[in-house]
C-alpha cells in the first residue's frame, strides 16, 4: 500500500506528465495545421521539423511519466484491471498509443522526409498533402482518446 504522501507526489508527477503530453499534441496539430494552410513550403518544412522534434521530447517525456507513475498509483487499488475507470483509463491511453506507434510516427517520418527535400526543390509534392490528411485524422482521433480519459480520471465512475 503507498502512504499518502507518495501517493499525492505520484499523482502531481502524473498531472505534470499529462499536461505535457496532451499540452503537446493539441498545440502540435494546431499550429502545424496552420502552418499547412500557408501553402509555404518554408513554413511547412520549420513546422515539420518542430513537430519531429517536440513530439521525441515533450510527448514521449509526457508518455513515460504517466505510464511509470499511473502503475505506480494504479497498485494502491490492487487488481486494478478490475476497477472501471483505471481499465478504461489504460484502455484510452493504449488505443492511442497503438494509432501512434503503427499510424503517426511512421507517417510523421515520412513527412519529415519529404519537408527536407522541401528546401532542395522549393516546392510541395502531392505525396506530402496525402499523408498529412492521413496524420491529421487519425491525429485528432489519438488526440480524442486521452482527453476521454480526463473524465475518467477526474469523475472516476464505478
Amino acid at each position: 500500500m503507498i502512504e499518502a504522501q507518495h501517493y499525492l507526489f505520484l499523482k502531481s508527477l502524473h498531472i505534470f506528465g499529462i499536461i505535457i503530453f496532451l499540452g503537446n499534441i493539441i498545440v502540435t496539430g494546431f499550429w502545424k495545421a496552420f502552418a499547412d494552410f500557408t501553402k509555404d513550403w518554408k513554413i511547412i518544412s520549420f513546422s515539420q521539423r518542430l513537430v519531429t522534434y517536440t513530439d521525441i521530447l515533450f510527448t514521449t517525456l509526457g508518455v513515460l511519466i504517466i505510464i511509470f507513475t499511473g502503475m505506480m498509483m494504479a497498485q494502491h487499488f490492487g487488481d486494478y484491471w478490475n476497477v472501471k475507470w483505471i481499465r478504461w483509463g489504460l484502455s484510452l491511453f493504449i488505443a492511442s498509443g497503438i494509432i501512434w506507434v503503427a499510424i503517426l510516427i511512421p507517417i510523421q517520418i515520412i513527412l519529415h522526409q519529404l519537408a527536407n527535400h522541401f528546401k532542395n526543390n522549393k516546392s510541395i509534392p502531392k505525396q506530402y498533402w496525402m499523408y498529412e490528411k492521413i496524420w491529421m485524422l487519425f491525429g485528432i482521433i489519438a488526440t480524442a482518446l486521452p482527453l476521454m480519459n480526463l473524465y475518467w480520471m477526474v469523475f472516476k465512475p464505478i
